[in-house]
């Protein structure tokens, strides 16, 4: 407070400042105050908390450096409680936080073993009971990032330190396996075991561990070369009878397998890890203090008999990556150890930070501090530039590396562990911390995907349809559209063409089509009428050739009044009349006129038509269980109305769904089986008919997990399961006649040809294998999510 009335008060200018100085000189205590010592150095805890937290995060720092400095500090002041408990804490916590890490912190451990032995029988005190919990509860990740920590001990463990655990993991993968061949635990019990040698083996080479190592690959070969059951279902790529995936053979424990046969081959390279126990040469007494350091007893780690697959579904994984068959690789290629390990290392990273994309984000840019030397390329190095690299030398791009590693999430099947929109997020903080860097690299990465747009699974095409829309909206809708100029004249069959559509589409949805207009070339814009430049669209009925064109203004009017059913009612038996008068269904006619009303008066937003769906909730209710011509005419009406912008029309459908006003079956009818979504198979190739059929059944899924779980008695379960069943069933038939060319609208002779010529017949099937396959996964998926469910609560009673 001196030093703010010192300076005026924070008020205007200075006049007579001297005097007010002396005048308040007896209202305030002027003596000198003692300031802060802000060079006092902070607590050791909270010292070694910052140094433990940023360990290895900068290039201009050495690995030695700053593991010797934390352990020096540790061992010299371990006998304090308040930093003991401390560190020992946060030893723990980065394991299961910061994965990349992990060999720098048990760096940090081997060094204060040289200094402090018992430091290491804390560690093992703390970390041995934790994995023993996390293998009770499935916690799968966290085990293997326990035992990735503890395999970077294993040169100061006694014995063959690790190798027992995976010895007694494996044995319950056997059993697994042997009792089911479609079992997950027992695969990913061995994706563990490969991913935990690599680490014992840089930490703690020799004949011994070698030998132990090819012992246990050994056993591991039966299980990592069998392909699993649900592999095919899960594979990114959906190729024509005859072709080859490019992931046909990329089983992530398969590829694991040949990897680390290759590195045992060469002597156990493993090049890419980093060593940080290992000091230079200036740091030879350390080195040999700690090579004769004390060796400590693994406690035991206790493995129950039976395992279980906790709470994360298990499901095979196969390795993805967008920058396949490049000229020059930018990222490891499948056959080197390295492209398993440095993406195993991301993967946990962006999944367990999910909390914070700008950390997550700032950990994929420095990637390459958490490796060895030599390891990437200088950062932002352009692509081509690699050409210029010397033979022998690593090429791989960190930045492509980074991106590489999100869009296996966005294209992992059956789903994520993360909403899609979190990996959005990722990507779009990336480019923004480093757009230098990140921008090229994700540039490649989509000409990749839409380039196999054609082979791609149809909802991982989606998946990266939404992706790429919302990624240009974050940075001005900006896009090279030139380079797919071409494909604009192609049929909308064409997955190309298709592709441009959708993007479009959910880019106005975004925006609006003058905004996106402005961002695209002269060719393209065409694709956007001048329907979709208005945010209201016009009401039919107030063409006075339309027929009912006088019921629907006035049944319009009575909406906007919020006038009583019955004052409506009188309009209906009109149009009623009038219907039968010629011959048309008179419950079709004014519910197309009664709905397309409603979407008129609420068309200003979302909120304004849920409110007038809402006021005449009970009369569409009774019109959708009146017939299925009635619901499938409510959807219809909806979407007619709506047909400029199908994004809002899918919004009302799914509140509609909510009301069980409509019913799924009634959807899936009207966009795969009435025509009224695109003639002659055309439905098939729109990307917001996918969305909303998709959406669906997600809903209907949800719906059918939620009563399962709830173990509901009274029937409830049992319907909807059955519900679904029926659902996909359904959608099997119609599918399957798609696919097979049988649909009656393909066999009729009077169905026009388009611009897609003969070829036709032969994209509609293959859009109809597309879809075929995904609702099949969906079904298969369900049906193994019922049986883990029923198993459960059997166990449970």
């Amino acid at each position: 407070m001196a030093d703010y009335d010192r300076r005026g008060g924070g008020g205007g200018g200075g006049y007579n400042n001297r005097k007010r100085r002396v005048r308040d000189d007896d209202e305030y205590d002027r003596r000198p105050q003692r300031r802060p010592r802000y060079n006092e150095p902070p607590p050791l805890p909270v010292r070694i908390r910052k140094q433990l937290l940023t360990l290895a995060e900068s290039p201009l720092r050495r690995w030695h450096e700053e593991v010797q400095s934390i352990a020096h500090i540790v061992a010299d002041n371990y006998d304090g409680s308040e930093l003991k408990e401390s560190f020992l804490d946060l030893v723990g916590l980065m394991v299961l936080e910061q994965p990349l890490k992990i060999p720098f912190v048990a760096a940090v451990v081997l060094v204060a073993n040289s200094l402090k032995g018992e430091i290491v029988n804390d560690v093992l005190a703390r970390i041995i009971p934790r994995t023993e919990d996390k293998i009770k509860q499935g916690e799968w990740r966290d085990v293997k990032l326990y035992l990735k920590f503890l395999a970077c001990l294993q040169s100061c463990l006694e014995g063959d330190g690790l190798f027992p655990v995976l010895e007694e993991l494996f044995n319950r993968a056997v059993e697994l396996q042997t009792s089911s061949s479609e079992d997950t635990i027992g695969t990913e019990l061995v994706k563990i075991i490969l991913l935990t040698i690599p680490y014992i083996m840089a930490a703690a080479p020799g004949p011994e561990a070698q030998q132990k190592a090819a012992d246990l690959m050994d056993k591991t070969e039966v299980i990592a070369s069998e392909p699993h059951a649900l592999q095919v279902l899960i594979d990114p790529f959906h190729t024509p009878d005859g072709e080859d995936s490019p992931t046909a053979n990329s089983s992530l424990i398969g590829l694991l397998q040949k990897q680390l046969q290759n590195e045992a081959t060469n002597g156990w390279e493993l090049s890419c890890l980093p060593r940080p126990w290992k000091m230079p040469l200036e740091e030879v007494e350390l080195q040999e203090k700690m090579d004769n350091a004390q060796k400590h007893a693994l406690p035991v780690i206790a493995i129950p008999e039976t395992v279980v697959a906790g709470p994360r579904p298990l499901f095979p994984e196969i390795y993805f990556s967008v920058y396949v068959n490049q000229e020059i690789e930018s990222v490891p290629s499948v056959t080197n150890i390295a492209a398993s390990l440095i993406r195993d290392g991301l993967l946990d990273t962006i999944n367990l930070l999910d909390f914070n994309r700008n950390v997550t984000a700032r950990y994929l840019i420095d990637v390459d501090c958490y490796f060895a030397d030599g390891t990437f390329i200088k950062r932002a190095t352009p692509f081509d530039r690699l050409r210029d690299i010397d033979g022998g030398r690593s090429t791989w791009k960190p930045e492509d590396v980074a991106v590489d590693a999100v869009f296996s999430q966005l294209f992992q099947l059956p789903t994520p562990e993360h909403k899609l929109v979190y990996y959005h997020s990722v990507l779009t903080e990336a480019c923004k911390i480093a757009p230098a860097a990140i921008a090229p690299s994700l540039g490649r990465a989509i000409r990749q995907s839409y380039q196999n747009i054609h082979r791609t699974d149809l909802e991982l095409g989606h998946r990266f349809l939404d992706w790429f829309t919302h990624h240009l909206s974050n940075f001005g809708f900006m896009w090279k559209w030139t380079e797919w100029v071409d494909d604009v004249e192609l049929p909308d069959l064409q997955p190309c063409k298709a592709f441009i559509i959708g993007a479009l589409d959910k880019e106005i949805r975004l925006s609006f089509a003058q905004r996106i207009k402005g961002t695209l070339p002269e060719p393209y814009q065409r694709l956007i009428g001048p329907e979709k430049e208005q945010d209201t669209p016009a009401f039919k009925f107030k063409d006075a050739h339309t027929p009912f064109s006088a019921e629907g203004i006035e049944l319009a009017a009575l909406l906007r009044r919020k006038a009583p059913d019955e004052e409506m009612q009188p309009v209906i038996d009109r149009i009623h009349a009038a219907a039968l008068e010629h011959s048309i269904d008179p419950l079709v006619s004014s519910t197309d006129v009664f709905m397309t009303a409603v979407c008129w008066v609420g068309s200003k937003s979302l909120s304004h038509v849920l409110a007038c769906i809402e006021r005449t909730k009970d009369r569409l209710l009774d019109i959708g269980a009146a017939s299925e011509a009635a619901r499938l005419q409510i959807i219809t009406s909806v979407v007619t109305y709506w047909s400029a912008h199908p994004g809002t029309a899918i919004s009302i459908i799914e509140k509609l769904l909510n009301y069980s006003i409509v019913t799924p079956g009634a959807v899936i009818d009207w966009a795969l089986v009435s025509g009224k979504a695109g003639s002659g198979g055309e439905a098939l190739s729109k990307a917001w008919v996918f969305e909303l059929v998709f959406s669906t059944v997600v809903k209907v899924t949800t719906r059918v997990r939620q009563v399962a779980t709830s173990g509901a008695a009274d029937g409830t379960a049992e319907a909807e399961v059955t519900a679904m069943r029926e659902l996909f069933k359904s959608m099997e038939d119609t599918l399957v006649s798609w696919a097979q060319g049988t649909k009656d609208q393909m066999m009729d002779p009077a169905e026009p040809m388009d611009g897609a010529g003969g070829n036709r017949e032969e994209l509609v099937q293959r859009w109809g294998l597309r879809w075929l396959r995904v609702f099949r996964r969906r079904s298969a998926i369900e049906e193994a999510y019922l049986l883990t469910a029923t198993a459960n609560q059997q166990q449970s009673a």
